[in-house]
């Protein structure tokens, strides 16, 4: 379970459970029910219902949603593994878009007393794609690379469930601060090293948050009624880049003296650079206002957090 969540009691579908957020969200709930194409990797979430499911290929069994109140939906390939060649790109794409648009159908042939209330399907601030200081909520337009097209795509395909009746959240979200993966768990060796540093200028936006706030908006989204479309799942301060370092390098006592050129990042990683130097300064502003109350709202807290669970 993640560090400070209670468990929530309810009956719940997960998809990507065996991803970073999958991991700690299945922790927390009672009764969870696993959608996975490797079953045989879902051994840790003891108490779990497991189904094997396809997503590229069929809709979900109907007989995982039996009972069932709530989807989550965070399936999808890794988007920071490998240069993005067109396989990869492909792979990415229609992991969520394709993914998405099974899962909606296995809801469609449900009948309405069988279906659950509410989907709540990822997406990433990336939905925004690189927009220097321009403040971002949820009414903010999409930008016009390919992540951005990405979740604008995958958002699509969720949002066919409203006309099922079912209320659909899409939650963008932002880095996600973990010992155990993500971002944060690619940086942490450089910089204990005492070899890290800024990324190109420095002066990209960053919108992080901890691990138990994800899961804490996840449940939170899924437990109220008044969210329904995007919700950012991002930290109520970003930060720039040259901010974010420092703050990493003072809670681990370490300097950070060795910046990347943004030159090296486009040659070395290709168009994935963006995920690096691209700039979204993204507010919760659904969260805040329907009353969500973060555990780390602080970043030097979150990453001390992050780095000692």
């Amino acid at each position: 379970m993640s560090h400070g969540l209670e468990r929530s009691a309810l009956r719940a579908v997960i998809t990507g459970a065996t991803g970073l957020i999958g991991r700690a969200l299945v922790a927390c709930i009672d009764e969870p029910v696993v959608l996975s194409r490797r079953p045989e990797r879902v051994g840790c979430t003891a108490g779990a219902r497991v189904y094997a499911w396809e997503p590229l290929a069929r809709p979900p069994p109907e007989a995982a949603f039996d009972g069932v109140e709530c989807v989550f939906h965070l399936a999808g390939e890794p988007v920071a593994q490998g240069r993005w060649s067109a396989v990869r790109k492909a792979a990415i794409h229609d992991s969520r878009v394709v993914g998405t648009r099974h899962l909606v159908a296995a809801l469609a042939g449900l009948a309405p007393p069988r279906r659950p209330r509410v989907l709540v399907s990822a997406s990433g601030v990336g939905f925004y794609g690189d927009r220097g200081d321009e403040i971002l909520t949820e009414t903010s337009a999409p930008g016009t690379d390919f992540l951005a097209g990405v979740c604008t795509a995958w958002e699509r395909e969720a949002l066919v469930a409203t006309d099922l009746g079912v209320r659909v959240v899409c939650a963008r979200i932002g880095i996600v601060l973990a010992r155990q993966g993500g971002a944060l768990a690619r940086m942490l060796p450089a910089f204990r090293l005492a070899v890290g540093g800024r990324l190109g200028s420095g002066w990209q936006w960053m919108s992080w948050l901890h691990l138990d706030d994800v899961v804490g908006l996840l449940l939170h989204a899924s437990r109220t009624p008044g969210i329904g479309g995007p919700m950012n799942a991002t930290a109520p301060a970003p930060v720039r880049n040259t901010e974010f370092v420092r703050e990493l390098a003072r809670v681990l006592h370490r300097p950070a003296l060795l910046p990347v050129p943004a030159l090296a990042l486009r040659l070395g990683l290709g168009e994935m650079s963006q995920l690096l130097l691209g700039s979204q300064r993204a507010l919760p502003a659904v969260a805040t206002a329907s009353g969500y109350v973060y555990r780390h709202s602080s970043l030097g807290e979150a990453l001390a957090a992050a780095i000692r669970t």
